[in-house]
């Protein structure tokens, strides 16, 4: 009988905010095999190395993301200090190893630049373009959009009453949307915000939480933020603050063919009291914050650059074509039609805008 054949694999995974994790193992007869754990963390004692090392040999390749962060939990001893890294970062790194979790470098990204839609194409394009990516029929993309009419897109599970005064709504004809993903609603007018939305396999945030997802995703934004002179973070779950205010929220939804949606919107010269007239954002939803008014929450990105909307998008679409060697992309044919039937048979109708009346 011969030798079992060996492969090396190799995988990284740099967390968010901390240190980067290395994995280098070889897989024999379906199991993790001499199993090498490193980077440029900090561990002490310097044996906790060994236990977490011990703690993955012999484990089943296909050993999932939660499973692999436990058994090195279990094995680790007590007194065992892990800095900038944690055992969820040693699973990410080890299923990247194995080929299930990528990386930014394992695809090849394209842009799409901002190109003006209906808010219905909009929200529907979010859908078929994820699917897309989920089905590998397309690159993972970013997608900046940009705005046909005053627009109100709500969360998937809010109540349009609730959210919408239906009689500003009229008033100032605006058209209200419903969007696929969870979170709040969201006031839009030509020229008063940035929004982008990322298409993305899972595969990418493999074994990240939903909370450490958002910041992983938008790191390429507070880059460019910074270019921009602004200091922003995640204020968690999914709103994007600075020391003046927040200036964006984002929002996500997985489907089940593996692809997924994350988009951003961050206010670039909001009319806040047009906003307030047509939201309804009660004294509960501030309560957490901090604060009394909700124009007060918002500091949009004009006040704070002096730059014009055009630049803000173009500095933020160089700073990811750079970090991750993107190209030029653009929406077919076939998409557009998907997303025109979508409009038709889903997201144009009241049917969906008001499944949560």
């Amino acid at each position: 009988m011969g030798k079992a054949s060996m492969r090396q694999h190799h995988g990284e995974f740099k967390v968010p905010g901390g240190k980067l994790v290395v994995a280098d193992t070889d897989v024999v007869g379906g199991k993790l095999s001499g199993v090498s754990i490193n980077g440029d963390f900090f561990l002490e004692p310097d044996e906790a190395l060994d236990d977490i090392n011990a703690a993955l040999e012999g484990l089943p390749a296909d050993t999932l993301h939660g499973d692999l962060a436990s058994a090195i939990r279990r094995r680790i001893r007590a007194d065992a200090q892990l800095f900038g890294f944690s055992p969820e970062a040693v699973a990410t790194a080890v299923r990247r190893a194995l080929g299930k979790a990528s990386s930014w470098a394992d695809h090849q990204w394209e842009i799409i630049p901002p190109t003006p839609l209906s808010t219905a194409m909009h929200v529907a394009m979010d859908e078929v373009l994820t699917r897309e990516v989920g089905a590998g029929r397309r690159n993972p993309t970013l997608r900046f959009w940009e705005w046909e009419s005053p627009s109100v897109v709500i969360g998937s599970f809010q109540s349009v009453r609730n959210e919408v005064d239906e009689e500003a709504v009229r008033r100032h004809g605006v058209n209200v949307v419903r969007r696929i993903s969870g979170g709040g609603a969201m006031f839009m007018e030509h020229g008063n915000a940035i929004t982008y939305s990322l298409y993305i396999p899972q595969s990418l945030v493999d074994g990240l939480s939903f909370a450490d997802s958002y910041p992983f995703l938008d790191d390429w934004v507070m880059e460019g933020l910074r270019q921009l002179g602004i200091s922003a973070w995640y204020q968690p779950l999914n709103d994007i603050a600075t020391d003046l205010g927040k200036i964006g929220g984002a929002a996500q939804k997985r489907l089940s063919n593996g692809g997924m949606l994350h988009h951003v919107t961050m206010s670039y010269d909001i009319d806040a009291d047009k906003m307030l007239e047509v939201l309804r954002i009660g004294r509960e939803k501030l309560s957490d914050k901090g604060i009394k008014s909700a124009k007060k929450r918002v500091d949009p990105l004009r006040r704070q650059t002096g730059l014009a909307r055009e630049e803000i998008i173009q500095i933020l679409s160089d700073t990811f074509r750079k970090r991750y060697q993107a190209t030029d992309g653009s929406l077919s044919l076939a998409e557009m039609s998907a997303a025109q039937s979508l409009v038709e048979e889903k997201f144009g109708t009241d049917e969906w805008l008001y499944r949560v009346p």
